[in-house]
């Protein structure tokens, strides 16, 4: 059983890296118009909070597993 998930698993990503490849292929090459200077995106917000809970979380596992003991 556990070498038909595996195959599955192997096989699910083999096609989405495939289907990937096509659509980063159908993107428009030369000819479309030019790009202007790339902006500045602030992630700082959403990074901060996503490291703050991840964080929170393995200290909540590292405690609950200290009191397992």
């Amino acid at each position: 059983m556990k070498n038909h998930t595996l195959a599955c698993v192997l096989c699910g990503t083999a096609v989405c890296l495939l289907f990937g490849t096509f659509s980063a292929l159908a993107q428009p090459g030369s000819g479309g118009p030019a790009p202007d200077a790339p902006t500045g995106v602030p992630i700082d917000g959403g990074a901060s909070l996503l490291l703050a809970s991840g964080v929170a979380l393995g200290l909540k596992k590292l405690r609950d597993r200290r009191r397992a003991r």
